[in-house]
C-alpha cells in the first residue's frame, strides 16, 4: 500500500485535494464527487448523507439542495458542517469542516441551467424530506410539472439552491496495512497559510 508523507504534501490543502481528486477521476473512482455531508440541528443532533461536490474553489466546497429539506434546516440553524469523500479502491480518505453559507442566487441559477432538464423537473417535483403516501405521488408532480413546463426552459425554484463550505480544517488519509495509517491535518495558521501535522492513527 502506498505511504502518504509530509513531503508529498503540497502545502495548500485546496491544490492537495485537486491533486486527488484527480487521481481518483484517473483512477476510475466511480462518482468521485460523492461526498458524506454531515450536519446537526439546533439541539446538536446530528444527520449525514451524500450528496455531490459541484465546485471547489478558495472560496469553499459547493453543493446544491432544496432549501426545505432536513439538511437546509439544519444548516438554518447551525451553520457548521463536515464533509467526507472516501475511495476505497485508492484507500484513500479527505475531511473537511467548517462554516456554510448559501450560494448566491445567480450563481445558483446558473448551475441550474446547466442540470439536465429531468433533473431540473425532479426539482420543482420533490418536496424534499417531506413525508408522501406512495410512489405515485412523486410520479404525479413530475407528470403535473412537466405539463407546466413543456418547453427545456425550466426555471430555478425559489426554495432551490446551493451551498459553500468554507474549509478551515482538511485531512488526509491514506489506507495503511495493520490500521496503521497515514493522516495528516491542516490547521490554520496564525499569520496565514496552514499548520500541516502527522496525526496518530
Amino acid at each position: 500500500m502506498e505511504r502518504l508523507r509530509r513531503a508529498d504534501l503540497d502545502p495548500d490543502p485546496l491544490a492537495q485535494f485537486a491533486a486527488w481528486f484527480a487521481a481518483a477521476r484517473d483512477h476510475g473512482v466511480h462518482e468521485p464527487e460523492a461526498m458524506t455531508l454531515a450536519t446537526a440541528d439546533a439541539a446538536g443532533a446530528p444527520s449525514a448523507r451524500m450528496v455531490l461536490l459541484r465546485g471547489a474553489s478558495e472560496a469553499g466546497l459547493e453543493f446544491y439542495t432544496n432549501y426545505t429539506s432536513r439538511k437546509a434546516h439544519d444548516l438554518d440553524a447551525n451553520p457548521r458542517a463536515a464533509l467526507v469523500f472516501y475511495w476505497d479502491d485508492m484507500g484513500r480518505q479527505i475531511r473537511v469542516e467548517g462554516p456554510v453559507a448559501r450560494v448566491g442566487r445567480e450563481e445558483s441559477a446558473a448551475y441550474f441551467r446547466s442540470r439536465p432538464r429531468d433533473s431540473r423537473i425532479g426539482a420543482w417535483a420533490s418536496r424534499q424530506s417531506t413525508v408522501i403516501p406512495d410512489r405515485e405521488t412523486l410520479e404525479r408532480r413530475v407528470r403535473e410539472t412537466e405539463a407546466r413546463f413543456p418547453d427545456d426552459e425550466v426555471p430555478v425554484p425559489d426554495f432551490w439552491g446551493g451551498y459553500r463550505l468554507r474549509a478551515v480544517r482538511w485531512e488526509f488519509w491514506q489506507a495503511h496495512p495493520f490500521r496503521l495509517h497515514d493522516r495528516f491535518r491542516y490547521s490554520p495558521a496564525p499569520g496565514g497559510g496552514w499548520v500541516v501535522e502527522r496525526l496518530s492513527p
